[in-house]
């Protein structure tokens, strides 16, 4: 193989980004946004990022605005370290893309890292690189995925997944999450916070994470909103009772008709609802911050961190401590 990279990280690495017609914009314009904002510590931009496409030329998104590309042909010929393949239609035919794969089979062992933004799995695994792989795509596309291609090992609840030097995400926003992933992975991960920060991003999701947030999959499961208050004060009031008792007299119900509807509305139990709260707290702040895990344990409710390691386990697979050590703030 011959990929080309800059081995000692003071000279801009190049990204390549591959768009097509009907490409998703954020799928292009998330990544490449935050690979202009990473900078070395003097101030100079760390990436060289390229938009290509087949012919070149200008390049219509799903959204109609177009984005001018150079040809595939002529960005890639040396000195790419990343190349990334942009998602579309979720339901985009093989056909669509055949003559850009067959062009993009001729470049695929020059980049350093390889990777794909939603949808634009489909065009990887059909050039069969995820081939007895781990890899993730937009949920509402991941059955199909693993339909067509039996051999990739289907992730569909991540954000993005890492499999060797091929790295696939999740759709629209998690581009960014991948974005930011490899910028974390190339530089440190200080870097990345910033240009999570400069992005007015709320946190930098790590890859295990679900695509779904637990405050996302609540709004989901309470789709006419009903109880949107009652999550806020549950938020606020974590180490405190919440018992039913509690919890209906924070959502001005009586106990028994507060559980009944509850369930009804939400199709969990206020005893669920708590505890993914909880955990979402929990996981945030061992993302952020230096507490001990007694102390994180105790101010998310949890009282002791056996119990915590308990909901973690069952929520994530894993323990409160290897979260942390995976996902937590560099020392």
């Amino acid at each position: 193989m011959s990929r080309t990279y800059d081995p000692d990280g003071q000279s801009p690495r190049k990204v390549v980004i591959l768009a097509y017609d009907g490409a998703k914009l954020m799928d292009i314009s998330g990544p490449l946004q935050a690979f202009n904002d990473a900078a070395f510590a003097d101030g100079r931009p760390a990436y060289q990022v390229v938009l290509v496409s087949e012919a070149g030329g200008a390049v219509s998104t799903d959204t109609g605005v177009k984005l001018e590309t150079v040809r595939l042909d002529d960005a890639v010929i040396d000195s790419v370290d990343t190349l990334l393949v942009a998602g579309g239609d979720l339901i985009m035919p093989a056909a669509a893309t055949a003559s850009l794969r067959a062009k993009l089979a001729d470049y695929l062992d020059r980049p350093r890292r390889l990777g794909s933004v939603c949808t634009g799995a489909f065009v990887l695994a059909q050039l069969g690189v995820l081939d007895h792989r781990t890899a993730t795509t937009h949920w509402a596309a991941c059955n199909r995925l693993e339909k067509q291609h039996p051999t990739i090992d289907i992730k569909p609840d991540a954000i993005f997944v890492t499999s060797g030097h091929i790295w696939t995400s999740a759709g629209v926003s998690a581009g960014i999450d991948m974005a930011l992933a490899m910028i974390e992975d190339d530089l440190d991960h200080l870097t990345a916070l910033n240009v999570a920060r400069g992005m007015v991003l709320f946190l930098k999701r790590p890859g295990g994470q679900s695509q779904f947030s637990v405050e996302l999959r609540q709004q989901m499961r309470d789709a006419r909103g009903r109880f949107d208050d009652l999550h806020d004060w549950i938020r606020n009031h974590l180490e405190g009772d919440l018992s039913i008792p509690a919890l209906a007299d924070a959502a001005r119900m009586s106990p028994r008709n507060f559980a009944r509807v509850y369930v009804r509305e939400t199709g969990e139990s206020p005893a669920r609802a708590v505890e993914r709260l909880r955990i979402e707290a929990a996981r945030r702040l061992l993302e952020s911050a230096h507490d001990p895990i007694q102390v994180i344990a105790r101010r998310t409710g949890f009282g002791d961190d056996e119990r915590m390691r308990r909901a973690f386990a069952k929520a994530y697979g894993v323990s409160p401590h290897d979260y942390r050590r995976r996902f937590g703030l560099k020392s």
